[in-house]
């Protein structure tokens, strides 16, 4: 009797497990593979979300703010100029308000004070009331008094208060009730919020030094040695009293 040729015996047990074994190996590896790739992603997704972002300007950076037609003192041809995007019932910015006087007498004709409004109206709510009334105040030359008065009793910021100030101030007062309802003061002072809203500005006071962001009420040496570092660039003297090491 002949005995079966090679090509037709079946496969043995041991080689068909192995061979089983090897594809479930495979399949397995693969299916590892691509959890790993999903796991990174997911591990870089949560290191993403963890990771803390940088909140409002950035204070390396060097921004283009907008002036024209802004309230300013202060010489336009002055070397430093410092942005102020503030508003009337914010304590901080109360606070910051005698440490730009203190700027301005140290660095006299070097510097020039540029006020924009964001009046965060969410929270305080005579803001933009007292950014309109000191819009129309400036109308008659007297912006920065009003400015003035405003941070020196926060409590009186209701519309009665402002009309008050302004009798203070010798006002016009027909004008002065006619010029609270324009649309041009409220139409600048939007354009002032849009353009805080766009630089990231998150609250009050945002300052601008040359463009060089500041955050918040800052003392007096944070403000001095960046003004110094811009004279200093320019060739500029420092008074010595604000040197700053």
């Amino acid at each position: 009797m002949m005995e079966p040729s090679t090509s037709s015996r079946r496969f043995d047990p041991v080689d068909l497990a192995m061979l089983v074994g090897i594809v479930v190996i495979l399949v397995i590896s693969g299916l590892n593979v691509w959890n790993l790739k999903q796991l990174g992603a997911r591990v870089s997704a949560i290191e993403a979300a963890l990771t803390p972002k940088r909140a409002g300007p950035d204070p390396d950076r060097v921004y283009t703010i907008k002036t024209a037609a802004a309230q300013a003192r202060g010489p336009e041809t002055a070397l430093v100029t410092i942005v102020e995007f503030s508003e009337f019932q914010c304590p901080f910015c109360a606070r910051v308000a005698p440490t730009l006087k203190q700027i301005e007498e140290t660095y006299k004709s070097s510097v020039r004070i540029v006020w924009k409004h964001l009046p965060l109206e969410e929270i305080h709510k005579n803001a933009l009331g007292a950014s309109l009334a000191a819009e129309a105040a400036g109308r008659q030359g007297k912006f920065w008094e009003f400015h003035d008065r405003l941070f020196a009793d926060q409590t009186k910021l209701e519309p009665d208060d402002l009309k008050q100030h302004a009798k203070e101030l010798q006002l016009d007062m027909s004008r002065f009730e006619s010029d609270l309802l324009s649309r041009d003061h409220k139409k600048k002072i939007d354009a002032d919020v849009a353009e805080a809203k766009a630089l990231d500005i998150r609250g009050t006071p945002g300052i601008f030094i040359n463009g060089r962001f500041v955050a918040g009420a800052q003392p007096f040496d944070v403000f001095a040695k960046i003004i110094d570092e811009e004279l200093a660039k320019k060739g500029a003297p420092i008074p010595s009293r604000a040197s700053s090491d």
